[in-house]
């Protein structure tokens, strides 16, 4: 077994983190090798942030939005777009902690103490008693990869980067008259009267001859293009395929049994009852002496008369949790009790009754009660259980094994799949026209970018080669390879002479719409009196579903000091709407709970904006630097 592993160390790692780490197989282990990448990719008062902090933020965020919303699909998450926006989270940290370390910002013990025990997390963890449960305590934040002295430390730094910003945004605020004055101008209406001029009324007027539609084809030729596509075939390495047909003889399902039978079966669980006097670690000795020897007192009792256990601990026991049951804590297992307490209740016997037995909570006298051991089940009960565990581990080792061999087919014999498909018993499938970006409709390993940006390399598209085995995610690696490419072409016009049609009937309509439009806004803007328009509505901030925001914009935007007045709108292929403003109508009269909630509202946008201006100066005054660009919107995602 140890031999395999270290002949196919990579594969088998790779695997196991499949396996083991689902963010790894939702993030893709290519994301995982660059968290050795040293790029700078941005800088804070000349201290550098990494491209692979950058990468590890980003998995803590996504990680984060799993955890909270389960069914959530990460591929969001997987765009230039969304891990921009981590590192500019990540910067604003670094720009807040490195802004409260020059302010000597920070946070008290008491101050500390109080944040944690708003936590809830942490709240989840007190017993009933109210007590933190130190051991799950500890084992939380080791399945973080921190230590209590780690997560406490980062939760210190957090309240002090937040003291940076409230200096700022938790004193700002706005006098109602600012915030009447501004909320009232920008909630005020117009009386607007509206022109429209409609493409579809001038079309009647429009008769191209074929020379028109040949010259616009022609003309406008990549509007008419057939797009890039190709033939192919591919092939799917996953578990189900490795999987198929593995089989468990008789004999190695015994000897597993044999072995494993305990195991499998269960672990042990105790039922004990337990009187506790309460004398917390950082409590004065003199407090803990005085517990000892109160605890040793009913010890003394509780030996003397084991039947009697219940009471003393319904009279006696701190533990408000279990003292009104005389004490019980059910059933448990290791694992579930500070370590004292159940080495104690795992040395007892039946009925015994131990020793006083000290913890971080205070001295414990604990009674066992009844013991249930695992019920050793039989192999034919085990049988199907055995085979399934058996099969994942050969399963383990077969991918691996397949892994390597698909991955050094497909990239040796590179000009056809049938060689890796023949050796591993794989089905050769195929599919055509496969574009560059995945079809809507698109499934599996076609829907894949990685697998796509990859068949459409150069070395792909030119040499028809098989792709590199990729990793698509969910232990499934492909290749693919062009079987026949068809490049981008220009539609003949006989083709396209419909669509062309279309195309310039809709163009010059929209046209003609806007050429009599702004002849009639220079006309009734000379001659305002001329002007003969629909009846007057009402337009402002609340009934922007009226109009097109366009028109609703250039009616507010109009000068009140010189009414009436006449603005052009283009709306493109819609048309052009000439807009003639009459009146600047003043904001309805609202409810007092309207104007407080209003008035609230702009507070709270006074002071982001107050925090924002506060934040950029800090920027400037550390300095930072981003050393890659803003993502234009819709390129794809590197990497």
């Amino acid at each position: 077994m140890f031999d395999f592993i270290r002949k196919h160390t990579k594969i088998t790692m790779g695997l196991l983190f499949l396996l083991i780490v689902p963010s790894f197989v939702l993030l893709g282990l290519n994301d995982y090798g660059r968290q050795q990448d040293n790029t700078v990719v941005a800088q804070v008062d000349g201290r550098d942030i990494t491209q692979a902090e950058w990468d590890g933020a980003h998995r803590q965020e996504v990680d984060r939005m799993r955890a909270q919303l389960p069914g959530l699909d990460v591929k969001l998450f997987d765009t230039p777009e969304a891990k921009y926006a981590t590192l500019e989270r990540l910067v604003r940290e670094r720009v807040m902690a490195a802004a409260a370390e020059k302010l000597q910002l920070g946070a008290s013990n008491q101050r500390l103490a109080n944040e944690l025990q708003s936590n809830p997390q942490i709240a989840s963890l007190r017993k009933a008693d109210g007590s933190l449960d130190l051991e799950r305590y500890k084992q939380l934040l080791s399945s973080q990869g921190m230590t209590p002295e780690m997560f406490e430390a980062s939760v210190r730094a957090e309240m002090a980067s937040r003291q940076v910003i409230m200096g700022v945004a938790g004193t700002a605020t706005a006098a109602h008259a600012v915030a009447d004055t501004a909320l009232g101008a920008y909630f005020d209406q117009r009386a607007v009267q509206l022109a429209r001029f409609k493409p579809a009324d001038y079309v009647a007027k429009l008769s191209p001859s074929d020379a028109d539609l040949e010259s616009y084809h022609k003309t406008k030729a990549s509007q008419f293009m057939a797009p890039e596509s190709a033939s192919i075939e591919y092939l799917v390495l996953d578990a189900q395929a490795v999987g198929r047909g593995l089989q468990v003889s008789e004999a190695e399902l015994k000897s597993f049994y044999e072995q494993n039978s305990q195991r499998l079966s269960g672990k042990e669980e105790r039922r004990a009852s337990h009187i506790l006097i309460n004398a917390p670690k950082e409590a004065p000795a003199a407090q803990r002496e005085a517990a000892k020897a109160k605890a040793t007192e009913l010890l003394a009792q509780a030996s003397k008369s084991p039947k009697g256990f219940a009471d003393l601990a319904r009279k006696h026991s701190q533990d408000t949790g279990s003292a009104a049951q005389g004490g019980d804590l059910g059933f448990f297992g290791r694992g579930a009790m500070v370590k004292p307490f159940e080495d104690a209740v795992f040395a007892l016997s039946s009925g015994q009754i131990s020793d006083l037995v000290e913890t971080d909570f205070g001295y414990h006298i604990i009674r066992l009660t009844e013991i249930k051991a695992p019920k050793t089940r039989s192999f034919e009960e085990m049988k199907d259980e055995l085979t399934a565990e058996i099969k994942k581990q050969l399963l383990v080792k077969k991918y691996a094994e397949a892994a390597e061999q698909f991955s050094s087919a497909v990239y040796e014999q590179s000009d056809s799949l049938k060689p890796a498909a023949t050796k591993l018993g794989l089905q050769i499938q195929s599919a055509e026209r496969i574009g560059r970006a995945a079809a809507p409709d698109a499934k599996g390993p076609l829907a894949n970018p990685k697998l796509l940006t990859a068949l459409f390399s150069a070395d792909a598209v030119e040499k028809k080669r098989n792709t590199e085995a990729i990793d698509i995610g969910g232990g499934t690696l492909v290749s693919a390879r062009i079987v026949q490419h068809t490049p981008a072409r220009q539609l003949p016009f006989d083709e396209v002479r419909e669509q062309v049609k279309a195309r310039w009937m809709a163009e010059r309509s929209a046209e003609l719409a806007r050429k009599e439009g702004a002849e009639r806004l220079a006309q009734w803007q000379a001659k305002p009196a001329e002007s003969q328009l629909p009846e007057s509505l009402t337009l402002g901030r609340g009934e922007a579903a009226k109009v097109p925001t366009p028109v609703l914009n250039a009616a507010l935007r109009a000068d009140p000091a010189a009414l009436p007045a006449f603005k052009g709108v283009d709306l493109g292929a819609d048309g052009y709407v000439v807009v003639k403003v009459t009146k600047v109508l003043p904001r309805p009269e609202r409810k007092q709970q309207e104007v407080d909630q209003a008035r609230a509202q702009y507070t709270q946008w006074w002071t982001n904006a107050e925090g924002l201006a506060y934040y950029k100066m800090l920027q400037e005054r550390l300095k930072v630097q981003f050393k890659v660009s803003r993502p234009v919107a819709g390129e794809p995602a590197k990497g």
